[in-house]
């Protein structure tokens, strides 16, 4: 059964195995039984196919004929033109991805590069301590004599 965009009946398995389908599935839709399981599968799916498809078993007893079911399967078929689209944003998102990664190699070479030219090397050396040296030779010392 259809439940929600347009209630109807798509399949009717009798309990001798008699099938009714609805004509607009025609060709389109397979099933196959096997004691009291059933396995549905729809080919060629179009857009209008879009709905909630439930499969219910009609009860008989004397007053009235009840349908029991369980939750549905919500079927959304998009059309070739979105299909496409998606492809289409999918393959441009791998160009971006690629683009993002050759703009990131070049930045790191480009900072490669700056760093060897600044000789990045002559601020990680170490520097000798300084150290004042003083000449305490007799020459030096003759200047600075006091005499009186």
């Amino acid at each position: 059964l259809r439940t929600l965009v347009q209630p109807e009946r798509v399949l009717y398995v009798s309990n001798q195995n008699t099938a009714r389908i609805l004509p607009a599935f025609a060709g389109r839709l397979e099933y196959s039984k096997e004691g009291k399981q059933i396995v549905i599968t729809l080919h060629n799916l179009q857009e209008n196919d879009s709905d909630n498809y439930v499969c219910a078993e009609e009860v008989k007893n004397v007053k009235n004929t009840h349908l029991l079911s369980a939750d549905g399967t919500l079927l959304l078929v998009k059309g070739m033109g979105q299909a496409h689209s998606q492809q289409a944003c999918s393959d441009s998102s791998w160009v971006i991805y690629s683009l993002l990664i050759v703009v990131a190699l070049l930045l790191c070479a480009l900072v490669c590069c700056t760093l060897y030219r600044v000789n990045i090397k002559k601020y990680f050396q170490k520097t000798p301590p300084n150290v004042v040296y003083e000449d305490m030779s007799y020459s030096s010392r003759r200047n600075t004599l006091v005499r009186t």
